[in-house]
């Protein structure tokens, strides 16, 4: 929890476009989530999210220039743990965190990922549901643990695949949503209310035994445990 008297401090880790950034910033704004964003770390200078923030909120390094990737981890580690977030999430960062940099935020690192997890860890997640002939697709907000999109999945958001359905088609319906579903997840985190214990998620310090789901009207609600 925050100190009293403060908002609560994110740091967002990004690498591409920053929708989902720019969704956390018009949530702040409009004040329909109570933190401030401190920090915007990239390990692509070039990534179009920095420009979304103030130039004293970017940090970014070039991970290639950096004898190894623990160097690289260590250096963004310090460089996030200086803006002393409450909690770090990964909004769209397409580089694998070392085990150092996990443990180091363990309980309060996050990640959203574009699909129904534990289906379809790592890239191409749209193609792959297609692929797969899935009757429906979505995205999921989970803590970040060592092994890649394995960490306990807070909420989902579940959209139907339709007839004719392209990867790109699919990934813009779902689009909006993940921008919601990341905002709902991250109004329980920074109000003290989520909480991950033993590879579990807490709500309210009650076990969730699935995943929170995100209705039409954009609030999330307990999954059903089959």
């Amino acid at each position: 929890m925050p100190a009293t008297g403060r908002k609560p401090r994110l740091a967002v880790l990004v690498s591409g476009r920053g929708s989902n950034l720019q969704a956390l910033l018009d949530a702040i704004a409009a004040g329909a989530l109570d933190a401030e964003i401190v920090g915007v770390f990239s390990d692509r200078p070039a990534a179009a999210a920095l420009e979304r923030v103030a130039p004293e909120l970017r940090w970014s390094a070039e991970a290639r220039t950096f004898p190894d990737r623990a160097a690289f981890d260590a250096a963004l580690a310090d460089a996030v743990d200086a803006a002393e977030p409450d909690w770090v999430f990964c909004a769209g960062y397409m580089r694998i965190l070392g085990d150092a940099f996990v443990r180091r935020f363990d309980g309060r690192l996050l990640n959203v990922h574009p699909s129904l997890l534990p289906r379809y860890k790592g890239l191409h997640t749209h193609a792959r549901a297609l692929q797969a002939g899935d009757d429906e697709h979505g995205a999921s907000v989970h803590f970040v643990v060592p092994e890649l999109d394995s960490g306990a999945v807070a909420a989902q958001v579940r959209i139907p695949v339709l007839a004719g359905d392209t990867p790109e088609s699919l990934a813009a319906r779902l689009l909006p949503l993940e921008h919601r579903l990341v905002v709902a997840v991250m109004a329980l985190a920074t109000a003290g209310r989520l909480a991950e214990r033993g590879g579990q998620v807490r709500l309210d310090g009650q076990t969730l035994f699935s995943p929170l789901q995100l209705d039409s009207s954009g609030i999330l609600h307990p999954g059903s445990r089959s």
